[in-house]
């Protein structure tokens, strides 16, 4: 029986990071010259905009950041006066996050940019495989979530 072969060109996490990458750094430029922001506060100020109130701890489980990236990214935030940082009403020793005007104010300008690239990275795509797609990747965040990391297997 032969070894498997591991072709890196098409082996899925490979693929899928490359994507990543080229997707990210495209964006990434257009938001800093621009907005004056880096990915990592666009997704914080992104989650925030929808989901106001939570922890850094949570901002970082719902955007799949590492917790050093998100600090990182709250901390530019909070200097550029885009958030503000409050005691949780129910929970006085817990730090909820918020974006103040200024914070609605760039999300307000940057989601209709998003959109705009997202809309011209999927034109290619039939209304079929959009769908298609989307449910592919629920399903492959789910099983990636259920499987957990490698050392598991």
């Amino acid at each position: 029986m032969s070894k498997p072969v591991l072709l890196l060109e098409n082996f899925l996490p490979y693929r899928l990071s490359v994507l990543t990458n080229l997707v990210s750094s495209s964006i990434a430029g257009a938001y800093r010259e621009r907005f004056g922001l880096s990915i990592p506060e666009w997704r914080v100020v992104a989650v925030l905009a929808n989901s106001p109130d939570l922890s850094a701890a949570e901002v970082a489980q719902r955007t799949a950041m590492d917790k050093v990236a998100v600090s990182r990214a709250v901390r530019a935030l909070l200097k550029s006066a885009r958030l503000e940082r409050r005691m949780a009403h129910a929970d006085r020793r817990r730090s909820v996050l918020r974006l103040t005007a200024a914070g609605r104010h760039i999300h307000a300008e940057v989601a209709p940019f998003a959109l705009a690239y997202e809309r011209s990275l999927l034109h290619p795509l039939s209304r079929g495989e959009r769908v298609a797609l989307d449910r592919a990747l629920d399903i492959l965040l789910g099983r990636a979530l259920q499987i957990g990391p490698l050392t598991k297997m």
